[in-house]
């Protein structure tokens, strides 16, 4: 944090930050692409539940499935990054965000602007499913884009009043997976559902691992979020109960029969798990450093255990 402010005090090229060399890179930056794994893995296994169900399915909507999605978080990722620094959640001595914009690498402006071009290729990708498989795909379009636009944007911002971790579990989980299976067989699955459940929590664990390194900074900005309403303790457990909450989760689905014993294969992922609930041990709210890397290293599991999760899917088709 002292070295932010000598930095912005002292202006040599030697202290000043690197910034990326093109406007393409800082593009990049400012969608946060290590978060994709929170869209594209809970599409996936859509698509694997799809093979496994059988009968015809629309493969050639796949490309346009995924590549939607991936702007439609984007967009998501860059208009929560602009609201964010408005309300000063995102500053220079803090963590938060893609750093675009308290780097002042793009403007506020401009940082809109893109992300309104990125819910536009949203849709544009999108129209070749609505075509396909008609209005029911729209609405669950629409949902997805106000989903994203309001989790900050004016006037709901869920994410401020303690919502996030709720809506971003049902958006992750039930709606992409279900909403996957349908654009490519037209069948909605209450079982895909209760599959959805265990990515769902990951990837609003990788939305709370934010929360948690953020308490001070948010409180500061009076953002209310689960983590910093009910304190540390509470953030510490929430995030091992989603943790641990997605592979029992796993374990009892296949104790009642909707998945197979090749969904075990999942516990392969669990000593980066154990890695994640260990780093919080001990840390203190103040020691933001610490854990710093939380929500991409909980991207990282959430990318494993999707991965794993699909190709057991793949295994009970071909393998019974």
């Amino acid at each position: 944090m002292s070295e932010a402010q000598n930095a912005s005090n002292n202006p040599s090229k030697n202290e000043q930050p690197a910034k990326p060399v093109s406007k393409g890179a800082i593009y990049f930056q400012a969608v946060r692409a290590f978060s994709f794994p929170a869209s594209l893995i809970p599409c996936l296994l859509g698509a694997m539940l799809a093979l496994l169900q059988g009968g015809s399915a629309s493969w050639y909507l796949m490309p346009f499935i995924a590549i939607s999605l991936l702007f439609l978080h984007a967009g998501s990722n860059v208009i929560s990054d602009v609201d964010d620094y408005k309300h000063g959640v995102d500053a220079k001595d803090t963590l938060g965000g893609s750093r675009v914009l308290p780097e002042g690498l793009l403007s506020p402006k401009e940082m809109f602007r893109f992300g309104m071009i990125l819910f536009a290729l949203a849709v544009l990708f999108g129209l070749p499913i609505i075509i396909d498989r008609g209005m029911m795909v729209l609405w669950l379009g629409i949902l997805g884009i106000v989903g994203g636009f309001f989790y900050t944007g004016r006037p709901i911002g869920y994410k401020y009043v303690a919502l996030g971790d709720i809506f971003i579990f049902l958006l992750y989980g039930p709606a992409i997976v279900t909403g996957t299976l349908y654009a490519l067989t037209g069948v909605f699955s209450f079982s895909a559902a209760l599959i959805s459940i265990p990515l769902g929590l990951l990837v609003t664990g990788i939305l709370h691992a934010n929360n948690l390194r953020d308490i001070i900074n948010d409180r500061r900005a009076n953002i209310k979020t689960l983590a910093n309403v009910f304190g540390e303790g509470f953030a510490k457990g929430e995030y091992i109960f989603l943790i641990v909450g997605a592979y029992i989760t796993v374990v009892l689905l296949v104790v009642f029969n909707v998945l197979s014993i090749w969904s075990l294969l999942v516990f392969l992922s669990l000593p980066i798990a154990l890695k994640n609930m260990n780093m919080i041990k001990g840390v203190k709210i103040e020691d933001t450093g610490k854990i710093a890397m939380l929500d991409a290293m909980t991207a990282q599991l959430t990318l494993m255990f999707g991965v794993l999760l699909s190709i057991s899917i793949i295994i009970t088709k071909f393998a019974g």
